[in-house]
């Protein structure tokens, strides 16, 4: 499934009409489907970036200016504010993500539950957590996509090869009965999918009441929905009279798992591993993470080095070193530096140390310096902050080798008086992540 999106003020009327002629061309159903849309580059302070999928070819573009094209100008096509855009493609089939790029998308200024039914948590750019974090403070009911944008046209294989950019483009995967143009809009306004940093895993996520629930056709914030009885969900769907019930959770992942987290909205309930306590072993990961702040520039720059301080490393790997001038080296029996960045993701290494209970790990970067006891680390994250955007160091135990790619999660909840948005986060050992569109849980 593959789209093309090119900025709308560089969209001039032929280049519309050759690109609409080429995702006809090669619209293959059950093969390869391509999406026709564009890029809708409107500023932040209208909106900010969407992307925009139209259900067919041959739909007009509504640029949120006209800076490099003069194409359409005057004839009343531009949308110079989102919700001029929400309104010129209500009734038409088309479909929205809210983008995070140069120009992020801002909820608060436009949304329309209609239209937009997804936001973009990872892309090239880096991963955006706070978006959806962002949509659900907001009251939307939204599902989770990940894409590539790293604006070298490689769908699919889109490692970042400009300083611009700081991770891997992601993916999406959704879940419908077959691959047509038809079945991809069906399940992403149904929220019927789940997002990659670029990995290809499976991730099922349900919820079982053991007793009827009502699942909501539509959201019924929109309008009237028609409701479904059932005892079982899955993710994206929204649920009335939801009660308790238990989240179920599937995971084939590309790598070992390190960690599954269950969130409700912002909050972290609980979080699952294919270990325990007694098979950790002398392996300390740390990670450091983060963005300066939400716009263009966002990346963090953690140049910098580690020592260890009575004890020796006896192997060092490197984590999420993405870009080909960001390396790691080691200086000593006892010491690392490295150049790298983060963009909202994460990097990091995994020390192997001649003794798992002696110690001690010196930090220090261009964003933070940090000092970690050795014995004291333990399977739980121990986190310095870093100001930011979500911008820290951590240091946690893992076992000397993990090799379960495979977990299967059963987390009971509890009814509530209040919506609840529930979804899982997979971390993957090799740093790869995915994230699944919530389930919505109405009192």
């Amino acid at each position: 499934i593959v789209g093309h999106q090119d900025n709308d003020f560089q969209v001039t009327a032929a280049f519309w009409a050759e690109l609409n002629g080429l995702y006809r061309e090669f619209n293959a159903p059950s093969r390869f489907v391509t999406m026709p849309g564009y890029e809708w580059s409107g500023n932040t302070g209208v909106g900010g970036d969407r992307n925009v999928y139209f259900p067919e070819e041959g739909r007009a573009i509504h640029r949120s200016s006209h800076v490099l094209v003069e194409d359409g100008r005057g004839d009343g096509s531009a949308c110079m504010h989102v919700k001029q855009l929400f309104e010129k493609l209500e009734g038409t089939g088309a479909l929205t993500v809210a983008h995070v790029g140069g120009r992020y998308a801002d909820l608060a200024v436009g949304h329309d539950g209609r239209t937009e039914t997804s936001v973009e948590v990872h892309s090239s750019w880096g991963t955006f957590e706070w978006i959806l974090h962002d949509a659900l403070a907001l009251g939307h009911r939204v599902g989770v996509v990940c894409g590539s944008d790293d604006h070298k046209g490689r769908p699919g294989a889109t490692a970042p090869g400009d300083s611009l950019f700081g991770a891997i483009g992601g993916l999406t995967c959704l879940s419908m009965p077959e691959l047509t143009r038809e079945a991809v809009f069906e399940a992403l306004r149904r929220r019927h999918h789940y997002g990659t940093t670029g990995n290809r895993l499976h991730l099922d996520v349900t919820a079982d009441f053991g007793r009827e629930v009502d699942r909501y056709e539509i959201d019924p914030a929109l309008g009237p929905a028609r409701i479904q009885p059932t005892s079982q969900v899955r993710m994206g769907d929204i649920v009335g009279r939801a009660g308790d019930g238990v989240l179920s959770v599937n995971v084939l992942a590309s790598a070992p798992i390190e960690r599954v987290t269950v969130f409700d909205g912002p909050t972290a309930m609980a979080t699952y591993r294919c270990f325990d306590r007694s098979a950790l072993g002398t392996r300390i990961r740390i990670i450091w993470e983060g963005a300066e702040y939400r716009g263009r520039g966002r990346m963090v720059t953690w140049d910098g080095s580690l020592t260890v301080a009575g004890n020796e490393i006896l192997k060092a790997e490197p984590i999420n070193f993405l870009n080909p001038d960001k390396t790691i080296t080691r200086t000593g029996a006892d010491a690392l530096s490295w150049k790298s960045v983060t963009t909202g993701n994460f990097a990091g290494v995994d020390l192997w140390l001649a003794r798992g209970d002696a110690g001690r790990i010196d930090f220090t970067s261009k964003a933070c310096t940090a000092t970690f006891d050795v014995a004291a680390v333990g399977i739980d994250d121990a986190a310095v902050e870093a100001g930011g955007l979500g911008k820290r160091v951590r240091a946690f135990r893992l076992p000397d080798a993990l090799t379960k790619a495979e977990l299967a999660i059963r987390h009971p909840f509890k009814a509530s008086d209040r919506e609840r948005a529930l979804y899982v986060r997979v971390t993957q050992e090799d740093g790869h992540q995915a994230w699944s569109s919530p389930i919505y849980l109405l009192p």
